[in-house]
């Protein structure tokens, strides 16, 4: 599964959820430098989709905050189990 992911370095409340500009939100508190911002967002993708963090993948946008992840799933039940938790971290009921 592939994510459009909005990070916001230097946050006093890092964390994952919320929808803005068309992308998850993921609050960081290390700063945009040297890729110390998006490490600590993929590290937080992974914690909050319950996955190891080589399940976690950049695929676009390194030097910028709007990025494209991509998550890898174990099987079919767990690739909706990605998509249930999606929903829940960007506010949608089911």
């Amino acid at each position: 599964m592939r994510l459009e992911i909005l990070v916001k370095p230097g946050s006093r409340r890092p964390g994952v959820g919320g929808f803005r500009d068309g992308a998850l939100l993921v609050r960081v508190a290390e700063p945009a430098d040297r890729g110390r911002a998006t490490i600590s967002a993929l590290r937080s993708i992974a914690d909050s989709f319950g996955l190891p963090p080589s399940h976690v993948t950049l695929v676009q946008g390194p030097t910028s905050r709007r990025k494209v992840v991509a998550l890898t799933a174990a099987g079919p039940a767990d690739e909706e189990r990605l998509r249930t938790r999606l929903q829940e971290l960007l506010g949608v009921d089911s």
